[in-house]
């Protein structure tokens, strides 16, 4: 605001090329949970703003810029209208503060329904983050517009937040993204995939938590078991591939990965069954979106 009370010409349509880190939010199953309000509007209404309250100020807290709310989901972004030189960090710091904010709900909504001898359905978010070149700016038409992003970046975070319920994790970042938070999260390397409607394929990384779990001797065991896993998969020794998917599963006490170790099970039996082409890059290109 003290950029524009400055320098008022900035309020027209128009946009500039920036690096930048989007963020995609979407409330997991929340159609069944809006049909517990179907005749109560005022409480579903009063539901949506207690969660995405918490998740506004942990974007903001996080200097993260809000584009816009679609129903229960959330679009941001950072590095933009002020310059944030840390700002993919920052958007992975945001997607961890939200996750802890609603289980800090769910809690109270728990303890509320047991109280009110209400129906109490959790409250679970995925989150998708990635970052590169995008175009921001003042977009719309000659009588509205509003403060935007656009570019196949964009589009990209949108697609991998809708992959969090197919790998059963709840925050999925692009290559980028990773690049310059490997230091500072647990993050582990999930698959490389083509997205509809994008030609070239990514690869696609889960974070898991903040940088003192990498120390865990849990998590570099998780981290060991995956990359050997994708490493026969991508090499084709199936067998091999297999052998380490039973090791992860073995070790992963708290079942946080079971429905990515059955995503390559799945996978691997049907190659099994049906080899890929000899040119196969280890890519797999996603149905859904």
């Amino acid at each position: 605001m003290e950029q524009l009370a400055q320098s008022p010409e900035k309020l027209v349509l128009g946009g500039e090329q920036r690096e930048m880190t989007v963020m995609f939010s979407d409330v997991r199953g929340f159609t069944t949970i809006s049909e517990i309000y179907k005749d109560d509007p005022q409480g579903l209404t009063a539901l949506m703003n207690s969660f995405l309250t918490p998740l506004t100020n942990a974007i903001i807290d996080r200097k993260g810029t809000i584009d816009k709310y679609m129903g229960d989901a959330i679009m941001a972004f950072w590095n933009a209208p002020l310059h944030d030189p840390t700002h993919e960090l920052n958007a992975c710091e945001a997607a961890l503060d939200m996750h802890e904010r609603v289980e800090r709900l769910n809690r109270e909504r728990e303890q509320t329904s047991k109280t009110n001898a209400t129906q109490f359905i959790p409250i679970q978010i995925g989150v998708g983050i990635n970052t590169g070149t995008c175009v921001v700016g003042n977009m719309g038409s000659d009588l509205r517009f509003d403060y935007s992003v656009l570019g196949d970046s964009v589009n990209l975070a949108s697609r991998l937040e809708g992959q969090c319920k197919s790998y059963g994790l709840p925050i999925i970042i692009g290559s980028r993204t990773a690049l310059a938070a490997k230091d500072k999260f647990a993050i582990l390397e999930l698959d490389f995939i083509a997205v509809k409607g994008k030609k070239e394929p990514e690869v696609v990384y889960a974070i898991v938590g903040r940088d003192d779990m990498t120390k865990s001797a849990n998590f570099q065991r998780w981290r060991e078991l995956n990359m050997k896993m994708l490493s026969h998969y991508r090499s084709r020794d199936w067998t091999a591939a297999l052998a380490a998917i039973e090791q992860g599963r073995a070790a992963d006490e708290e079942n946080r990965f079971q429905t990515l170790y059955k995503i390559y099970f799945d996978r691997i039996r049907a190659f099994q069954m049906s080899p890929p082409p000899d040119d196969w890059n280890g890519a797999y290109a996603l149905e859904s979106k």
